[in-house]
């Protein structure tokens, strides 16, 4: 009942009102031009420098969802679960030159999205127009699963009801306070909000690993007790290590991960907030502190197990809540007004990504979708204004997830979503070093790896749960026809099946001479720094004009 919960409620609460008035006061914060632009509402000014970086990049990265769903992984099939700790460490040194390079194009052509980027270094607005859908695709499940983590802490605290409405209003209260500081604010709001929220996630976290051991008996208490579950499963697992048959999985699942994470939408858009090359630079070398922090993390899987935590229920009879185990061992653990602090980090923790996740989503609609095909002629005024409008959009998609799907399908979803958004990599990432790939060809090989990707995502099911199909992201090799019980994850595949046919196909289109477009950037402008001009007069054209047709 929720009476019994009531100090950790009210301090919930009240750190939910303080970031939400930060939100609504973060319009004014750092004076901007006009908000009625999308380099003010959708990129904060793209004058952000390093610590705000910082936070704001950490907190779209590491997400309620992370706090939850990665030790609860950790308890339920053990060292699987530490994938996202080696995938958050390679990511940085991969990205560190091709964010520097996207930045300092962006800043010298005016770019807000990535679509931007591939409709003027190819000259294709189909391309861009697939990498914009496959952004939006790949980041709603994404947002639904930041409502997944405030829902494990509602459900603990006792405040959700039986019925579909009275289990649903607390989230449906707080995305709508979002939706408006997101309105009135834009990316300045999870800016000034990445601050509170990070500084509580490090506090609960450091409190958790040095208190949680000591009165659990100590780490080699932790760890045998984990080892001891695992051993005595009915169907045995991975364990505290992991088994023969996951390696692959295991280590591909950490490097496509990897190679996705800065391919979403909502990671471009805080680093092209960043004031200057350097600030990304910096970034890219510090932000390996939170996967610090994420190994710490996901240890808190393995001592849920030593504290005999029991998941609640889940959402279909017989079943368990598994994301609800790092809430209900604080619950058990901590006294009831630090088990509050700790709700509102999770809860603070998802209002971050999903507003960045939501503008993002709106831009990608606004600038590669309404104004290359419906209104070509918009105004600053107007892509602002329905990117605003678009956001409110896409948080009310958001919360249908939550509302009419079980929550256990919209984590299926967002490994979908990894999957897909993987299919960017030759258009975006490789674009930013090479036009060599042929327009055509990466449309053809985009629509490979999509449709290899969806058919493997087909065949994966789940009998713990009755699904039959898109239950997960690990592939049986026997499908392919090898004799072994090892699995792949789809989404490395899947790229490899798209890079393999854009590069077959461009050397076709190049041997018959297929005209190719003509490429609206040059090698300058993926060097550009601050005090460049956004636009270069005289040599290229902006990011608007680069719309009209090429004689």
């Amino acid at each position: 009942m929720w009476r019994d919960h009531l100090t950790e409620i009210i301090v919930f609460t009240v750190l939910f009102l303080l970031v939400s008035a930060m939100g609504f006061v973060a319009a004014r914060w750092r004076a901007p031009r006009d908000m009625a632009h999308l380099d003010e509402w959708g990129l904060g000014g793209r004058n952000f420098g390093g610590w705000i970086t910082w936070f704001l990049v950490g907190g779209d990265l590491y997400t309620a969802y992370t706090f939850v769903a990665v030790p609860a992984l950790v308890f339920g099939a053990g060292a699987m679960g530490f994938f996202a700790v080696p995938y958050t460490i390679v990511i940085y040194p991969l990205v560190f030159l091709v964010l520097c390079r996207l930045w300092s194009v962006s800043h010298r052509h005016g770019f807000v999205t990535p679509a931007d980027f591939v409709r003027n270094r190819f000259d294709s607005p189909v391309l861009a127009l697939l990498v914009a859908i496959t952004g939006i695709v790949a980041t709603m499940p994404y947002i639904a699963l930041q409502l997944v983590g405030i829902e494990a802490v509602l459900k603990t605290m006792g405040v959700t009801g039986e019925s579909t409405l009275a289990r649903h209003l607390p989230i449906i209260i707080a995305f709508a306070i979002l939706a408006a500081y997101t309105y009135q604010s834009g990316l300045r709001a999870p800016a000034l909000i990445a601050f509170v929220k990070d500084t509580l996630i490090y506090i609960v976290i450091l409190v958790a690993v040095l208190y949680l051991p000591y009165k659990l008996g100590g780490w080699g208490e932790i760890f045998d007790a984990a080892d001891a579950k695992f051993k005595a499963s009915p169907a045995p697992g991975d364990g505290i290590l992991l088994n023969a048959n996951n390696q692959l999985q295991y280590i591909t699942l950490a490097f496509g991960s990897a190679l996705a994470l800065f391919l979403y939408p909502h990671s471009i858009t805080g680093v092209l907030a960043s004031r200057n090359r350097d600030v990304i630079k910096r970034n890219m070398s510090a932000l390996p502190a939170y996967s610090l922090l994420l190994g710490l993390i996901a240890l808190l899987g393995f001592m849920a197990i030593a504290a005999g935590v029991k998941p609640l229920p889940g959402a279909t009879a017989g079943s368990v809540d598994n994301n609800t185990v790092v809430p209900v061992l604080f619950d058990q653990q901590f006294p009831d007004w630090f088990a509050g602090v700790a709700y509102a980090a999770i809860g603070i923790g998802a209002l971050v990504p999903a507003a960045i996740m939501s503008i993002a989503a709106a831009n990608l609609f606004t600038r590669n979708i309404y104004k290359e095909y419906l209104k070509r002629d918009a105004s600053p005024a107007q892509e602002a204004q329905v990117s605003k409008v678009t956001s409110l959009l896409v948080k009310v998609g958001a919360l249908a997830f939550i509302i009419f799907l079980d929550p256990q399908f919209s984590i299926d979803l967002q490994l979908i979503g990894g999957v897909i958004i993987l299919q960017t990599l030759p258009a975006v990432a490789l674009g930013l070093y090479t036009r060599w790939f042929h327009r055509t060809a990466l449309i053809a090989g985009w629509a490979a790896g999509m449709g290899m990707g969806m058919w493997m995502l087909y065949q994966i099911g789940n009998p713990a749960t009755g699904k039959k199909h898109f239950a997960g992201s690990a592939f049986p090799l026997s499908e392919f026809g090898f004799d072994t019980k090892k699995t792949i994850y789809v989404g490395i595949v899947a790229v490899l099946v798209n890079l393999v046919v854009a590069a077959l196909l461009t050397l076709v289109l190049r041997a018959v001479k297929v005209t190719d477009g003509v490429d609206h950037t040059t090698p300058d402008d993926y060097f550009a720094d601050e005090g460049d001009p956004r636009v270069t007069p005289g040599t290229e054209r902006d990011a608007d004009s680069a719309r009209e047709p090429v004689a």
